[in-house]
């Protein structure tokens, strides 16, 4: 008996690719109507939980996020101006690489005289290749630091790179675009007045797709907090806000705080709607309180949690004062 009128149940069975799925998928759609809006109803029709998806859940979240990449602006997932690490183009090779080894970066912004005259940024590989040069110039020479110059400038050796200028407004979506044509992973957000508002790198846009990319000097949410003896918890004011729940739990922030800040510092000024002194204890939600230890008159830098005590009173409602 011949086999070519046997139906093949091999093929179907071999897992397609994504783009095959994906364009089988909008196939069966409306061909006059919109293709985001035709994805975007496949991505949010609810589907039998007994019943395999077209996509996978990781699959669903990246491309509801290209989606909403569009929506993105700039100015929501740069490093804002009072936490950008950057040197004058005059500093010394050896501040340079005392700097580069202290921050952890591999790119910093390099200005003239303030942050609001920048001129580029310098890469820690064009560094290390310009100390090593003239030892890897001879082949067998060892590696002698003694004879590498650390006191010449940054800019007499030439290592200062162009950066990409952008409004706050820019879409997240143009922004990948332009480093990508522009070959560069650092851009300085530039305020109406030419002033420097913020940073943003290839690596902020790429995690608004996938989410949060944590390399091997990233910290875990548990060492932003340093628990004490007393059950209290000191942390930078910069500490994510998001990292801060991971260790004090869902009570300590709403999530309208969270949509609102991003830090544990931006919580103590929403909070408190100013700038909270140094000595101060700011109340939060939860039962929750937090000590300002160190601030200047624009920010709060590091301060203390301290969690509700567990003997607390709880605050009467209308519904046990009623009984009374």
């Amino acid at each position: 008996m011949s086999n070519i009128d046997q139906p093949t149940t091999e093929t179907s069975a071999e897992p397609q690719s994504f783009l095959d799925r994906l364009r089988a998928l909008l196939g069966t759609f409306r061909p006059h109507g919109s293709l985001r809006t035709d994805l975007v109803e496949v991505l949010d029709a609810a589907e039998a939980p007994e019943e395999e998806g077209e996509f996978t859940p990781s699959e669903r979240k990246m491309l509801r996020n290209i989606l909403h990449l569009k929506e993105v602006g700039i100015g929501d997932i740069m490093v804002p101006r009072a936490e950008i690490v950057a040197v004058r183009k005059d500093v010394s090779l050896g501040e340079l690489l005392k700097l580069f080894v202290g921050v952890g970066h591999s790119r910093l912004v390099v200005y003239d005289d303030t942050l609001d005259d920048p001129v580029g940024m310098v890469h820690i590989r064009d560094l290390i290749a310009f100390l090593a040069g003239d030892l890897t110039s001879q082949p067998g020479n060892k590696l002698d630091l003694g004879a590498v110059n650390l006191d010449g400038s940054l800019e007499d050796a030439g290592l200062i790179r162009r950066i990409l200028y952008v409004p706050p407004s820019m879409p997240a979506v143009d922004l990948l675009v332009a480093m990508q044509a522009a070959r560069t992973h650092l851009a300085l957000v530039i305020d109406e007045y030419g002033g420097t508002d913020g940073l943003v790198s290839i690596e902020d846009v790429v995690e608004e797709i996938v989410g949060e990319i944590e390399d091997e000097h990233d910290e875990a949410a548990e060492t932003l907090l340093i628990r004490q003896p007393d059950g209290s918890f000191l942390a930078d004011a910069r500490t994510p806000l998001e990292a801060a729940v991971e260790v004090l739990g869902p009570t300590f922030a709403s999530e309208e705080a969270m949509e609102e800040v991003d830090s544990l510092g931006g919580l103590l000024v929403m909070v408190a709607s100013r700038v909270p002194k140094q000595g101060e204890v700011i109340a939060l939600p939860g039962g929750f309180e937090a000590e300002v230890l160190e601030a200047d008159p624009r920010r709060v830098k590091k301060l203390r949690v301290i969690p509700p005590r567990e003997d607390a009173p709880v605050p009467a409602t209308e519904s046990s004062t009623s009984d009374l």
